[in-house]
């Protein structure tokens, strides 16, 4: 049995933070002999609850086999299972035919075990990036179950992407990381990082490991951000080729660009037969150039909402 001197001073050292250093205590440290047993056992009970509160809590295990999709949280470095991945059918997405071919292709190559690219997704905003990549893992595990994991990796978590990767060079699984809506900013230098990872260090990609990126600009980095680099550095070319050049690193880059009406008409069309939505075809389309009008644009993302709203006032469920 511990003594009372021996408990106040373990009681101490959790401090008034834990509510331990009460009267009673001070009383047991002068006169320790009074402490009776009852009350040094509920001392020790009350240390060793403080004790865990305060010990930070047990790392989550990693079950690459819970499921086909995953979202990285650097923090803990968890890779948290998504039962059901939130995408579109492959053959609902329009008018990208020859991207969606040459990343399906690509992707199909690399579930398969040979070689195959890192790929940049770039272009207009809405136009079916993420979409298209969500709909290709879909479509390669729906033929082959389980073949290919995907895991999302959010932007701020970059950096982190090392510990990741030694988390994934030892499965057996190969897998996709896709980093949606991917850009730097003037002082952000973690591109560093993701530049290792697609080509570089000494260890480089596991060959399990393959890397999808969407991204509204071509090169990754604002105009303002390489034109600054040109107007600052001593060296104004080698500036901003160190910085452009991580673009370069992907091996694919695919291109996205606004939807003209009749390539809209038919997305539109593919997504009501599909849902059952029927309305003739004349307010069909003079309501989805309406609701186009409205949101300024033509392009997948707005084909969608405006299919939604249809649905809902139909009140037919979208599944």
């Amino acid at each position: 049995m511990a003594s009372g001197e021996q408990l106040t001073r373990a009681a101490l050292m959790l401090g008034s933070a834990t509510a331990l250093t009460t009267p009673n205590i001070a009383k047991a440290w002068e006169r320790p002999g009074i402490m009776t047993d009852a009350a040094s056992h509920d001392l020790l009970s009350r240390i060793a609850a403080a004790l865990e509160r305060l010990a930070p809590p047990a790392p989550p295990v990693n079950d690459l086999a819970a499921a086909d999709a995953f979202v990285w949280h650097a923090d803990r470095q968890w890779l948290e299972p998504v039962p059901t991945v939130n995408r579109v059918d492959l053959d609902l997405l329009r008018g990208i035919d020859r991207v969606r071919d040459i990343l399906l292709d690509n992707t199909q190559r690399f579930a398969a075990g040979f070689a195959a690219n890192n790929v940049l997704l770039w272009g207009a905003r809405g136009t079916g990036k993420s979409s298209l990549v969500k709909a290709v893992h879909g479509e390669i595990n729906r033929k082959h179950p389980g073949t290919l994991m995907l895991v999302e990796v959010h932007r701020e978590d970059i950096p982190s992407l090392p510990v990741l990767l030694s988390l994934l060079r030892g499965s057996a699984r190969r897998c996709l990381l896709f980093c949606d809506d991917l850009s730097f900013d003037q002082e952000d230098t973690s591109y560093k990082s993701l530049k290792a990872v697609l080509d570089g260090g000494i260890e480089g990609r596991p060959e399990n490991v393959l890397l999808y990126a969407t991204s509204n600009r071509r090169h990754l980095l604002s105009r303002d951000m390489i034109e600054n680099e040109r107007s600052t550095a001593i060296h104004a070319s080698e500036a901003v080729e160190e910085k452009v050049s991580l673009s370069d690193r992907f091996g694919l880059w695919l291109g996205f660009h606004n939807c003209d009406q009749l390539t809209y008409f038919d997305i539109i069309r593919g997504y009501a037969r599909r849902y059952g939505l029927d309305v003739p075809e004349e307010q069909l389309k003079a309501e989805a150039v309406e609701w186009s009008v409205t949101r300024g644009a033509r392009s997948g993302r707005v084909a969608w909402q405006y299919i939604q709203d249809l649905a809902g006032r139909l009140g037919k469920r979208l599944e």
